[in-house]
């Protein structure tokens, strides 16, 4: 196993996890620059319509791209928080561990972070509990270059560099395009449609499985 380099996700997807699972760690990109229609930002989940993207609108987005993701402000101008939650309510509030998880979800919604490193951050730190991953997260001290993170202690080798991971995941699930959202983690029951649907959002193997959720990463 090694280490893994990613960047924060919004409701990361399942295969996200599935990376992590095999990881010794996690190192969280703090130094890279915003990238619009990423994971960064937006999740997708299944509805009785299909695939649905849930986006949090950022401040200042024209410019956002110049920005370190780690800094860019989520915009509570809009009314994402209410839109995303009854989004949410209308498509797992009839799954098996809806109720299970939702008190726990709406109190990181709650506490109205200023940035989305902090929501994505606080999401993952939940969804790793509630799979029972308990690799550290680590978080970069400057962009990362491929080279290694950090030196030991005098005289010990310096740390090996992560896998990079960062853009490894992209949400294009409305295409056929393989990827490796699409092929890391086997089919489960879904709520809709006979046709098993990949590329989703940990929120959609959670709700259906709940406890159970951690055994479908290995």
């Amino acid at each position: 196993m090694s280490d893994l380099l990613f960047e924060t996700q919004y409701h990361p997807p399942i295969a996200f996890f599935a990376e992590l699972a095999h990881a010794d760690a996690l190192w969280l990109e703090t130094h890279d620059h915003y990238r619009k229609q990423t994971y960064r930002n937006r999740c997708l989940i299944l509805t009785a319509q299909g695939i649905k993207p849930l986006t949090v609108p950022v401040i200042d987005g024209n410019r956002s791209e110049k920005v370190l993701s780690s800094l860019i402000e989520i915009d509570y101008r809009q009314n994402w928080r209410h839109q995303h939650w009854r989004t949410l309510q209308t498509a797992y509030g009839g799954t098996p561990y809806f109720e299970y998880y939702a008190d726990y979800l709406h109190d990181i919604y709650q506490q109205k972070p200023a940035l989305l490193f902090e929501l994505n951050l606080a999401l993952l730190r939940f969804y790793c509990r509630c799979l029972r991953l308990r690799q550290p997260i680590h978080l970069t001290s400057g962009y990362h270059t491929g080279e290694e993170v950090g030196s030991g202690a005098p005289g010990q080798p310096a740390t090996p560099a992560p896998l990079d991971r960062r853009d490894w995941l992209t949400p294009k699930a409305t295409t056929d395009e393989p990827g490796p959202d699409r092929t890391s983690v086997p089919a489960y029951g879904q709520r809709f449609g006979k046709d098993f649907v990949s590329g989703l959002s940990i929120l959609d193997l959670l709700f259906m499985q709940g406890p159970a959720a951690g055994s479908f990463l290995t």
